[in-house]
């Protein structure tokens, strides 16, 4: 990067999978204070060229081909070349790095046309990583298995970073896949593994999940009690924390201690990390205050303002709620929830009640158009390996364990949710199942 004349305050965009690479790339422009920008590597061309043009990136590190994506030609098509010949070549210069200096440029998607980017410090990265991985109870002879992509804060700060400064073994894969992950999870003897419920509903789900020896003791996750229950007695992980966060957050916000009560750390509820001040809105939105927060979105400062209230506080876009000890109780997303006649529906609650059956592995819950009720809920479950149960079982079910106006109008069994649409995280994109729905049952 110096011998190209990339310095301080020059951004620098990754386009790779995990791997070292990546990681050398991250640490390299961080030494010398410049920026790097994390590119999704399920990102189409127009996506690249936007992330590269509103990021200001002088200098693109990429990969030819990666998941069936030709980058190479992608790279051709930009109108906008990034221009070598602007910078001055192998110009070698010491610059004092400084921890309110920027370290990364995160682009998070949202509700909006165009991923907005995040603007975090080192500070608030380094100080994030080192404060979830004292929760957590991070060792430095830990082997610590790391599902996220690097390209989001869930792997950059809370795998990569976390790792290094707790001094640990760091465990990855190019990309997260079940059965991969559980083979490197035996053979490398990993102690230590996070995710989101998806993740693990999939690690659990897969049919070598029981002929796989593992020695999870601990780690993270940021799901609901069913799933933490599991984790906790299908996986082993006696020690496993709740998290919340999201990327503007750096991302942590709450992390469970590893020697909570196991009721606690399953029930999800967490502690905020120290010095992170938390309240909850009159719509019971979660809202934000203190060291770990984004500068703001780069080159959008209309988006900045609408992210913060008036007094200074982050809007998290999420639903909350705050127990008179202080510990945050995540119910959902804000505009995942839907009105049912009068009531106001949060997926999780209706997807709580399916993980519950024995049968299912996974569930995911949208709201659909209805004539009478404005929107009825509609859910999409996977199956664990070897169990079987109807469709109309499954709504029964639901009618025994939860009041009339959340038990699913529509439901379906699936064998998996990639085709209809997961992040690189491994997350199911609420919106496009619910397009999928809408064209399914002609609403």
């Amino acid at each position: 990067m110096q011998a190209l004349g990339i310095g301080k305050g020059d951004r620098v965009a990754i386009l790779l999978p995990n791997g070292e690479d990546w990681l050398a790339l991250f640490y390299g422009a961080a030494l010398i204070g410049a920026v790097t920008v994390p590119v999704n590597t399920r990102f189409k061309a127009a996506e690249i060229d936007f992330c590269l043009k509103q990021s200001g990136a002088k200098v693109l590190f990429y990969v030819d081909r990666f998941l069936n994506n030709d980058y190479g030609s992608m790279v051709k098509g930009f109108e906008h070349a990034i221009e070598f010949s602007t910078v001055k070549k192998g110009k070698y210069t010491e610059l004092k790095v400084e921890p309110r200096d920027l370290l990364l440029i995160q682009f998070t998607s949202g509700t909006t046309a165009y991923p907005k980017g995040v603007m975090l410090t080192h500070d608030s990265m380094l100080r994030n990583a080192w404060a979830a991985g004292t929760r957590v109870g991070v060792r430095p002879e830990d082997r610590y298995f790391n599902c996220r992509p690097f390209f989001h804060v869930g792997g950059s700060t809370l795998s990569a970073l976390l790792s290094l400064v707790h001094g640990c073994c760091l465990v990855t894969l190019p990309t997260f896949e079940a059965k991969a992950a559980l083979e490197m999870l035996e053979r490398e003897r990993c102690t230590l593994i996070s995710g989101n419920d998806t993740i693990f509903q999939m690690l659990m789900g897969h049919e070598e999940f029981s002929i796989r020896k593992l020695s999870l003791r601990g780690g993270w996750a940021a799901a609901g009690p069913q799933t933490m229950r599991a984790i906790i007695d299908r996986m082993g992980m006696k020690a496993v924390c709740a998290a919340y966060g999201l990327s503007e957050a750096s991302p942590n916000v709450v992390m469970s201690d590893w020697r909570d009560p196991e009721d606690l750390r399953i029930q999800g509820l967490a502690l905020p990390l120290p010095g992170i001040e938390l309240r909850i809105s009159e719509e019971k939105e979660i809202q934000v205050r203190g060291w770990s927060l984004m500068k703001g979105y780069v080159n959008n400062p209309d988006a900045t303002a609408k992210a913060f209230t008036p007094d200074g506080w982050l809007r998290t876009g999420d639903l909350g709620e705050l127990t008179t000890d202080g510990r945050l109780k995540m119910v959902g997303r804000l505009k995942d929830v839907f009105r049912v006649g009068g009531e106001n529906v949060a997926p999780a609650e209706v997807e709580e009640v399916l993980l519950a059956h024995p049968a299912v592995e996974s569930a995911q819950v949208i709201g659909v158009p209805d004539a009478r009720l404005g929107e009825v809920p509609c859910a999409y479950v996977t199956l664990k390996s070897g169990h079987s149960v109807s469709e109309d079982e499954l709504k029964n079910w639901s009618k025994k364990h939860s009041a009339n106006f959340r038990v699913p109008r529509y439901l379906r069994i699936v064998a998996s949710f990639e085709a209809i649409g997961m992040t690189a995280s491994g997350k199911v994109q609420k919106t496009k199942l619910r397009e999928h729905a809408l064209r399914e049952f002609g609403l």
